[in-house]
C-alpha cells in the first residue's frame, strides 16, 4: 500500500514536470485586438530556480522600442531584450506566483502561466488570485494558428 501510495505521488509529480516544461520555448505573442503576431518571447528557467521570460525580437515597431513608461533599472531600456516574466515558480504543470511587465504601461501584473491545447495561456491580473485581469493566448514560435 505504502509503494503504491510513493508510486502514484512519483507519477503526479513528473506529470506536473513535463506539463511545465511545455511551456519553456520560444513564443509568438498576438496583439489582443488585431490578432496580429507582435513579439516572440523566450521563457525560461533562471539558475536561482524560478521561470522568466524575456522579449527576444520585435516583430512591429521600430526595433530600437524602449521601455519609457518603465521604472527603475527598466526605464529607457531597450524592448527586445527585456525580461517582462519574472520570478515565477512551478505549481501543479503551471507557472505562478510571479509579475509580469507590460513594456506599453511600463506597469507590473500578477501572473500565471500554463499549456493548453498546445497554446500558452498567460493571465495577467491586479489581484493574487487572477479575478481582475485578462489572459492573452501565445503560440509556439513556427507553429501555425
Amino acid at each position: 500500500m505504502r509503494k503504491s501510495i510513493l508510486f502514484i505521488a512519483l507519477m503526479c509529480a513528473l506529470s506536473a514536470g513535463a506539463q511545465v516544461s511545455a511551456i519553456l520555448g520560444d513564443w509568438m505573442t498576438v496583439d489582443d485586438k488585431t490578432g496580429e503576431e507582435r513579439s516572440v518571447v523566450s521563457i525560461y528557467k533562471g539558475q536561482d530556480g524560478l521561470y522568466y521570460g524575456k522579449i527576444k525580437k520585435m516583430l512591429v515597431g521600430e526595433p530600437e522600442l524602449r521601455c519609457t513608461k518603465c521604472v527603475d533599472a527598466d526605464y529607457n531600456a531597450p524592448i527586445e531584450g527585456l525580461v517582462i516574466i519574472r520570478g515565477m515558480r512551478a505549481q501543479d504543470g503551471q507557472l505562478v506566483g510571479g509579475k509580469v511587465l507590460d513594456p506599453e504601461s511600463g506597469k507590473f501584473y500578477y501572473g500565471k502561466i500554463y499549456a493548453k491545447d498546445g497554446q500558452l495561456i498567460l493571465r495577467g491580473s491586479l489581484d493574487k488570485r487572477g479575478f481582475i485581469g485578462r489572459s492573452q493566448t501565445w503560440t509556439r514560435k513556427g507553429q501555425k494558428q
